[in-house]
């Protein structure tokens, strides 16, 4: 549990910082990161796996783009629900999103 709380907590700080450096996402405050974090593992750990079953054909199709569009539909998934959270553009959403993933993926390996 702690590890739970710990790597959720590693989270809301990236989701808090890489705004500063990212233009086209703005996020208001740590309990706002905090959500975003949560809602955004939710979704890549339950939504996004279906999307990417349901979708199977139009990503064979595409060579493998069309993920990244539903790579980018669940953050503005997100923007949707969480107030405080604003993104602009297709860019900053994507690379948002792979940062996170990565981010997500390494704190598993180390808080497992």
């Amino acid at each position: 549990m702690l590890g739970f709380i710990i790597r959720y907590l590693i989270l809301a700080t990236l989701v808090l910082v890489v705004p500063k450096y990212l233009k086209g996402i703005t996020v208001d405050t740590f309990t706002t990161a905090l959500l975003v974090a949560l809602m955004m593992a939710f979704l890549n750990s339950f939504v996004k796996p279906v999307l990417k079953l349901i979708s199977f054909p139009i990503t064979f199709a595409t060579l493998g783009l069309f993920s990244l569009v539903i790579t980018i539909s669940m953050v503005y998934l997100t923007e949707a629900y969480i107030p405080g959270f604003k993104v602009e553009g297709i860019v900053a959403p994507l690379i948002f999103s792979m940062i996170f993933s990565f981010a997500n993926s390494i704190l598993g390996f180390f808080t497992k």
